[in-house]
């Protein structure tokens, strides 16, 4: 439930301008990748799930890479 909390979350603001992955996995494991890096890992945060401050950070972080990336209209 909270991965697809997540998901909708970083789609309704980032739509298809990032590649986002959300890896759910056995033993609650929770990871977030953004083209590759991974921004979250549940496991490395002593076990904890994301709270809506924790996925706002995790927003401004996806943010920050989608303003860095070279413009693809350009």
């Amino acid at each position: 439930a909270v991965a697809m909390w997540m998901a909708t979350e970083f789609f309704r603001q980032f739509g298809n301008q990032v590649g986002i992955s959300l890896t759910p996995a056995a033993n609650g494991r929770l990871e977030v990748y953004v083209d590759g890096e991974k921004i979250f890992d549940r496991h490395e945060e002593d076990g904890k799930y994301p709270d809506l401050t924790r996925v706002r950070e995790l927003r401004n972080v996806i943010q920050a890479k989608v303003d860095a990336a070279p413009d693809p209209n350009a």
